[in-house]
């Protein structure tokens, strides 16, 4: 699912900053935080600094076309 977010992110003209925690030394640490926000299974999406949700979440918000505004809005 982190591809699918990834290139769809890229679709819409964002170049998303992107964490992998499997290469992180930190990764183990940041997944356990995440999963207490509540993002469980990653990818873990923030837009303009604030926690959205989960792939599923941007999955929606992209059918139901309020990604690109939520994109444009943080610039």
């Amino acid at each position: 699912m982190c591809h699918v977010i990834k290139r769809l992110f890229y679709e819409q003209g964002v170049s998303p900053a992107i964490c992998e925690l499997g290469q992180d030394s930190m990764g183990k640490e940041m997944e356990s935080t995440l999963m207490r926000l509540g993002c469980n299974p990653v990818p873990a999406v923030f837009i303009g600094g604030k926690f959205v949700g989960s792939a599923n979440t941007i999955i929606t918000l992209y059918l139901n076309g309020s990604l690109k505004n939520l994109l444009k809005n943080a610039g």
